[in-house]
């Protein structure tokens, strides 16, 4: 009887221990990256389609909205998670309560990229009211860090009735007052851990970015897999076809051995930088995400199937990968890293952005990131602080 009655008990949410040793995801953690998959891959899919019919600006535009509630939502229960994880059984229905919402956003990326954004912003709301809920529980248990987690509830929820009246506004208004609404929400964070900063794990909160990393480049290996399959049915393009595949393989791990080539626990060591970090993975969550998109673009040009032109096509691989690989030089690499290590990596980053100059795509990109991986396999992070 006492054993059941503690399973049904609430633990109290206090503020987790910063220096909790063994400290890794949770299996609740990888089962909520889960529908992160579903809506990361629907908004790749429709970034691919728009920028393979020309429509470029649109297309950007479109999946730069989509993707900030998605990675918005995706990090503020990553942070909330190191600071705040019980793992009792109304934390984990609240964490389902938000993948309900992410599946629903998801459902509503399409309809997005067209302009309709009811069903999106019901899925984002759904998400952000559950935190509301999760603050709300976290200030009860606080100390002393209580005004800090009712200020992200306050914040949270006054921003979600705002997105519900953003999607009454003129057609003219939506873009300007997404912005302003997205601003506002990155200042919640800013303006709430004045207070009292709430604790974080930096080896945690480093693995859950590494992971959901994996989970965007694991959009570019569909994508080289997804060449082979279309070389089976395009036998006139089949060396083509097979040669991206295995060129889009390549860049895919380079930026997989870029990414986690530094220590990444030592960019968050301060409030500032915790922030910095957090809120430039933006970019490099992007880039990553539209890469796999840029791939199935260069496809469609080799089986003629696309209103691009091939240079154009070319940018849609490159200009991610420098993204990419410039956010995380900046983020994580330069402070841990020799004048060599600091010149290759953001020099091979611009390089990049010459590819369209050689007939074959994506070749001099992959050339590339091979040097820049080469010269980090010689020459290791420093072992110090700096």
């Amino acid at each position: 009887m006492n054993h059941e009655s503690s399973r049904v008990r609430l633990s109290p949410m206090r503020p987790r221990d910063p220096e909790e040793p063994g400290r890794t995801a949770s299996t609740l953690e990888l089962f909520f990256d889960l529908v992160f998959v579903v809506a990361v891959s629907i908004a790749a899919v429709q970034l691919h389609h728009e920028l393979t019919e020309g429509h470029v600006v649109r297309g950007v535009a479109a999946f730069a909205m989509t993707f900030f509630g998605i990675w918005w939502a995706w990090m503020n229960f990553t942070w909330f998670a190191t600071s705040f994880d019980t793992d009792d059984w109304l934390y984990r229905v609240l964490t389902f309560v938000q993948m309900v919402g992410v599946l629903v956003l998801a459902a509503g990326v399409e309809d997005a990229f067209h302009e309709k954004f009811t069903i999106l912003v019901a899925g984002y709301v759904v998400m952000r009211f559950a935190m509301v809920t999760q603050w709300l529980r976290a200030s009860r248990g606080a100390g002393d860090r209580r005004r800090t987690t009712q200020t992200y509830a306050a914040g949270i929820a006054l921003v979600q009735v705002l997105w519900i009246g953003w999607l009454f506004l003129p057609e003219s208004a939506l873009v300007p007052g997404f912005l302003l609404l997205a601003l506002a929400e990155i200042a919640v964070p800013v303006v709430a851990e004045q207070h009292a900063p709430t604790p974080w794990h930096p080896h945690h909160i480093t693995e859950r970015y590494g992971l959901f990393t994996l989970i965007l480049l694991g959009e570019s290996l569909l994508a080289s897999a997804n060449a082979i399959i279309e070389a089976r049915h395009e036998e006139a393009e089949l060396a083509p076809l097979i040669s991206i595949a295995v060129l889009a393989f390549v860049v895919t791990a380079a930026l997989w051995w870029i990414y986690f080539w530094p220590p990444h626990h030592r960019a968050i060591r301060g409030l500032r930088s915790s922030l910095r970090y957090g809120y430039v993975h933006f970019f490099v969550f992007a880039a990553a995400g539209a890469f796999s998109a840029g791939i199935e673009v260069e496809i469609d040009v080799l089986t003629h199937h696309s209103e691009l032109s091939e240079v154009a096509a070319s940018f849609t691989v490159t200009v991610p990968v420098a993204i990419f690989v410039l956010g995380i030089w900046w983020l994580a690499i330069r402070e841990h890293a020799d004048r060599v290590v600091n010149t290759v990596v953001p020099v091979g980053g611009l390089l990049v952005l010459l590819d369209p100059v050689i007939p074959v795509p994506v070749t001099l990109t992959a050339a590339i990131m091979v040097v820049v991986v080469a010269v980090l396999v010689l020459r290791p992070p420093a072992a110090r602080h700096p």
